[in-house]
């Protein structure tokens, strides 16, 4: 008979079962998943059965596997969705969701997504609808276009605008607009994968209307204009006007289209920031389209939104790409309920929280601090400290301007303990994220939303 080589403790591990049936690890189970947190008790029960070391006290208890659970499905899983307490400075942080929702459209957004709903039913008909009716009904009244459609986000619209009116032709873009965004994604590799032919006109630093006017032949479609996103051109520059362009475009019967990026639909000088062309002013100037995000400065759900000529948008339309990048029910329904606000711009900074954190006043923003201060009091050797802070809107929105903010600092004579105690507000939950810069963490006051929750959580550090 062959002998298990096992001490009788490790064959003694509770089964798998036993484990989840504890309270504590059903609510692991729960947050985590059930398929999930039972692959974890497998696996901790393998390292602990292959281990050499001894069997920890809590290996036989099955209530106490709920705390090493967490510590693996971290290591292995991550953490999933969690929010956080975004203190960073950067208002539309892409790697945090970029623009804040408003907890009341959300859930007015939900009400109405989780039922069965009109998406593409007419009742007044009896038959199928628009899908996109009501928001394209939104977006010609705050843009002043003929017409709109929707994707799911602004890549996706440009690529859909050059695939349906420049296959298989060329389609001319300033050397300096051919931008790179976050994750190494670049303009010319979606032109390419449109299926159109990127033609390169001006230098990095200049391009003027005859440069466009000497490229166009009889295989081009439209004229490209491209926000620069994340950078600045200074110094001996120019570029060319969406005036401009358009009137060399339609001099030659093509297209002028223009890629907005961030898409204010707010001019930014009332929030002291400088002036953000809305795509009402592009519209007017001559663009035939305009293409831009419904996530950045527009302050609502992922989308890819295209507004302009009636006869454009219908040939976007029908382009069976269209079908693969819809937007779903739920950011259908959400985007109709943040554009609903923008109907009353008296109102809509209240509604749209990334344009009540650009509103809120500096003494407001003061008054955050001491708070934050008043809660970070005592609970490290660091020194507290409330400045003025430059948060800026990122995303590739505003490149290199900054907003006047408030910001708490905290600073340590070593580095270390700098470095320990930023990671022990990451290990709040929520979790809060500020900047390590100049050798202090900076918690900007512009983003810290809802305050009173950010202060209790600040508390738990004691």
């Amino acid at each position: 008979m062959v002998r298990d080589p096992r001490p009788p403790a490790r064959r003694q591990l509770p089964s798998v079962d036993a484990v989840l049936k504890a309270p504590e690890v059903r609510r692991v189970a729960d947050r985590r998943g059930l398929l999930t947190t039972k692959e974890a008790i497998r696996a901790l029960q393998a390292e602990l059965r292959t281990s050499a070391e001894a069997l920890p006290a809590w290996a036989a208890a099955p209530a106490a596997y709920a705390e090493p659970l967490e510590a693996w499905l971290e290591r292995t899983t991550g953490h999933g969705y969690v929010p956080v307490f975004n203190l960073t400075g950067t208002l539309v942080h892409t790697n945090l969701g970029r623009s804040p929702l408003a907890e009341e459209l959300v859930a007015q957004a939900l009400r109405t997504a989780s039922r069965p709903l009109t998406l593409e039913y007419d009742l007044a008909k009896a038959k199928r609808g628009d899908r996109e009716g009501i928001v394209a009904h939104r977006l010609r009244l705050l843009t002043g276009a003929e017409h709109a459609t929707v994707v799911n986000n602004n890549a996706a619209a440009v690529l859909l605008v050059l695939n349906t009116l420049a296959l298989h032709r060329q389609v001319p873009v300033s050397r300096g607009e051919l931008i790179e965004i976050g994750g190494s994604f670049r303009l010319p590799e979606v032109m390419q994968r449109a299926g159109c032919e990127l033609q390169e006109v001006g230098t990095t630093n200049r391009t003027r209307a005859e440069d466009f006017e000497t490229a166009i032949n009889e295989r081009t479609a439209l004229l490209l204009k491209a926000h620069p996103s994340n950078f600045r051109i200074e110094g001996f520059a120019s570029e060319v006007s969406v005036r401009e362009l358009a009137a060399v475009a339609h001099r030659h019967a093509l297209p002028a289209c223009v890629d907005a990026g961030s898409g204010a639909l707010l001019d930014l000088q009332r929030f002291g920031l400088a002036h953000e062309p809305t795509p009402r002013e592009l519209l007017a100037a001559g663009a035939d389209l305009v293409t831009f995000s419904g996530d950045k400065l527009l302050g609502g759900v992922q989308a890819g939104i295209i507004v302009g000529k009636r006869h454009l948008i219908e040939r976007i339309n029908g382009n069976p790409l269209k079908r693969a990048l819809r937007l779903d029910k739920l950011a259908l329904t959400l985007l109709d309920a943040v554009l609903k606000a923008y109907e009353d711009e008296a109102s809509a900074i209240d509604k749209i929280p990334l344009l009540a954190m650009l509103a809120t006043p500096l003494s407001a923003l003061r008054r955050r601090a001491e708070s934050v201060a008043d809660a970070l009091r005592g609970v490290a050797d660091g020194r507290l400290a409330i400045e003025p802070s430059a948060a800026q809107l990122g995303s590739g929105a505003r490149p290199g301007e900054t907003i006047d903010s408030i910001a708490v600092t905290v600073a340590f004579d070593r580095d270390q303990q700098l470095r320990e105690f930023e990671a022990s507000l990451r290990r709040l939950r929520p979790a809060v994220l500020g900047r390590l810069h100049d050798g202090r963490l900076w918690l900007d006051m512009r983003t810290a939303e809802p305050v009173e929750e950010l202060l209790t959580v600040l508390r738990t550090l004691r």
